[in-house]
């Protein structure tokens, strides 16, 4: 297997590791993964710290270029000249079954489909946002020609893959009305491993790290992108600033940090505390700190589609969410009775809210184990990595079938 994916990062890394974790499964079944990706932190820009090798799995650095968030025009760069050199390091990489590509971005599906295209290898797309769809509705891409070639170029992308991964239920359903065939499509959702969080754990370490002492902790902990809505979270903080027991914790990074910063100085916030983006083999000790997580998104129609990443690290932590988005997402807190949902951009709802859970300490025992309970049932990561390497191994099972057929009776 081979996967190009340039925002990939490891235990040791902030950000996601949905696919070191699917991957490592695939190494324990007897696989070999490579992994083409960037030596950049999505998140941070700095350099990454995952060595070349990952838990079995072997990586291969391109040639890329840091400051994805300069600008619009300098992260287009920085994707395209990904695209260019993962072809290249793709290209290098020794026998090859199955070639995984995965969005966001596109550019690096692209480069999967292309290295596939010239190897004669299966090309597998993962579908992890809507794009071009997601762009389009937040007004990032509003030329009617840019529009119409990058529905184009998804059009072609989900025609030539042999087979199409997805992380969201709702992806599946978009995919169904654009008119690719169920056979054609796989849910692997995105979940989390129950095993790497303890619910009795209160953080304490952290807490003395941040100088929390007893504060009751609302906190969230994610990408802090123009998606992401940590204005509404700023402005329903504004609404409890004299209050000295409750802080807001922000850990992440991303593109909108610096303005938030300034944001929450203009609003006088002294009740927020901003926390760079930490390793992921980290966050279970700093989610523990927490007594309520927040999600927010923009009021986006598109992003009702999404499974948020944040949001099954704080149910397997066993905290109550505050989810201040709606969709797919929402039927999994309300179906767990793991939180509270409000209204996108709500901050005044959001803020009732956080008030109740704080003044219902029952409440949040009972949400959290909820919680916790549910995401263990549903999406558990290891039960996820096995339907992942049986999805990979028909690919290969199909493709091993059809050369076998194509080969005269007298040459078996």
């Amino acid at each position: 297997m081979l996967l190009i994916h340039q925002a990939f990062c490891g235990p040791a890394d902030p950000g996601g590791t949905r696919h070191y974790e699917l991957g490592r499964r695939l190494v324990a079944a007897g696989h070999r993964l490579t992994v083409v990706t960037s030596r950049y932190s999505y998140l941070t820009g700095e350099q990454k710290c995952t060595a070349e090798d990952c838990g079995g799995i072997e990586l291969r650095f391109a040639k890329s270029v840091p400051g994805l968030h300069r600008s619009n025009f300098w992260r287009l760069f920085v994707f395209t000249y990904f695209m260019m050199s993962s072809i290249v390091a793709g290209s290098r990489v020794g026998e090859t079954d199955v070639i995984l590509g995965t969005t966001p971005s596109i550019f690096q599906a692209v480069s999967a489909y292309v290295i596939a295209a010239v190897r004669g290898c299966r090309f597998v797309l993962e579908v992890r946002d809507l794009w071009p769809e997601f762009a389009i509705d937040l007004g990032l891409l509003r030329s009617p020609l840019l529009i119409w070639l990058a529905r184009r170029l998804e059009a072609f992308l989900y025609m030539r893959a042999d087979h199409i991964i997805v992380n969201s239920p709702a992806y599946r359903e978009y995919l169904l009305g654009n008119g690719i065939a169920d056979a054609k499509i796989s849910l692997v959702a995105n979940g989390v491993d129950t095993s790497l969080f303890d619910p009795a754990a209160r953080g304490e370490a952290f807490r003395r790290e941040q100088e929390l002492g007893d504060k009751f902790v609302v906190m969230y902990a994610g990408a802090l992108g123009f998606a992401n809505d940590i204005d509404c979270l700023l402005r329903a903080a504004s609404r409890f600033r004299e209050d000295p027991g409750v802080v807001v914790v922000i850990v992440g990074d991303g593109r909108e940090l610096p303005r938030l910063r300034v944001e929450a100085d203009a609003l006088n916030l002294n009740n927020v505390r901003f926390v760079a983006a930490q390793p992921k083999q980290r966050m279970a000790e700093i989610l523990a700190a927490a007594d309520v997580c927040v999600a927010t998104l923009k009021n986006v129609p598109m992003f009702r589609t999404t499974y948020p990443n944040k949001v099954f690290d704080y149910m397997a932590t066993g905290r109550p969410t505050i989810l201040a988005t709606d969709g797919v997402i929402r039927q999994v807190i309300e179906n767990a009775g793991g939180g509270l949902v409000v209204a996108p951009g709500d901050d005044a709802a959001l803020w009732n809210a956080i008030m109740q859970l704080r003044f219902s300490p029952e409440l949040r025992r009972e949400m959290g184990a909820n919680a916790r309970s549910y995401v263990t049932q549903h999406f558990d990561r290891e039960a996820q990595g096995a339907h992942f390497v049986k999805v990979l191994e028909s690919i290969c099972l199909h493709r091993a079938t059809v050369e076998k057929a194509s080969i005269p009776a007298a040459e078996l």
